[in-house]
C-alpha cells in the first residue's frame, strides 16, 4: 500500500468513528462496500451526489476508480465545510467537486453516468424530477435508506405524526420507482435499503 493510500485509508477510519460519534448519517459500511463495487463493476464515470455530509461517499466513490469523477451537493454550513477538509486530506480535490448549495436550487451542469440520492428521505422525489434531465439512457439512479431503519416495512410502530409523514413520502417514492416506464429497478436489502435504477429510452 502506498503512503497515499495509507493516509486515506486513515482518514476514512477516522471518519467514520467521527460519524458514529456525533451521529453523522454516512452510508452503513455494508451499503458503501455494495456501491462501490457496483460503481466499479458497471465504470461509472461521472457522479453526481445529493447529500455530500462530511465528504464520507464522495471520498469513497472516488476512490473506487481513477477515472471517477464526483461532483457532491451539501447545504449545510458545517457539514460542507467539515467535507472540504476531509477531500484536501485526501488529496481528492481534483476528482471531487462540492457544491455548498441546496440541492433544490443547485444549476447541474453535463451529463452524469450516476445520480446518487442520499440526502433529506423527504425530497427524494423532488431531487430526482430536478436532475433527470442530467441523466442521459443507460445511466443509473442510486438512492439509500429506503428501508429507513425497518420504518417502511413495518409503519405500525410509528407513533411520531414527524416520521409518519417521512415514512409515507419514502413509501410513495419506492412506488414511483417502481412503475415509471423510463426507469427500471431493482431494490437491495443491505445496509438500509438501495435502489439501483436505470433510465430506458421512453416508448
Amino acid at each position: 500500500m502506498s503512503i497515499k493510500m495509507g493516509i486515506r485509508m486513515k482518514l476514512i477510519s477516522e471518519m467514520e468513528a467521527y460519524a458514529q460519534v456525533h451521529g453523522v448519517p454516512i452510508m452503513e459500511k455494508e451499503g458503501i462496500n455494495f456501491l462501490c463495487d457496483w460503481i466499479q463493476k458497471n465504470h461509472i464515470g461521472r457522479i453526481l451526489e445529493i447529500g455530500t455530509a462530511i465528504g464520507y461517499s464522495a471520498i469513497r466513490m472516488a476512490l473506487c476508480n481513477e477515472q471517477v469523477r464526483v461532483v457532491s451537493v451539501e447545504r449545510d454550513d458545517q457539514r460542507y465545510a467539515m467535507a472540504v477538509e476531509n477531500v484536501q486530506k485526501a488529496a481528492l480535490q481534483d476528482r471531487i467537486t462540492l457544491v455548498h448549495e441546496d440541492a433544490l436550487e443547485y444549476e447541474a451542469e453535463g451529463m452524469f453516468d450516476l445520480l446518487f440520492i442520499d440526502a433529506a428521505k423527504a425530497q427524494y422525489l423532488k431531487f430526482y424530477g430536478r436532475f433527470e434531465k442530467h441523466l442521459p439512457i443507460g445511466s443509473y439512479i442510486i438512492s439509500d435508506n429506503l428501508n429507513f431503519h425497518g420504518f417502511v416495512e413495518h409503519p405500525e410502530i410509528i407513533r411520531s405524526r414527524h416520521l409518519k409523514q417521512m415514512v409515507r413520502k419514502i413509501t410513495a417514492y419506492r412506488n414511483f420507482l417502481e412503475t415509471d416506464e423510463k426507469l427500471s429497478t431493482e431494490f437491495f436489502d443491505v445496509g438500509d435499503g438501495i435502489a439501483i435504477s436505470r433510465k430506458k429510452a421512453e416508448k
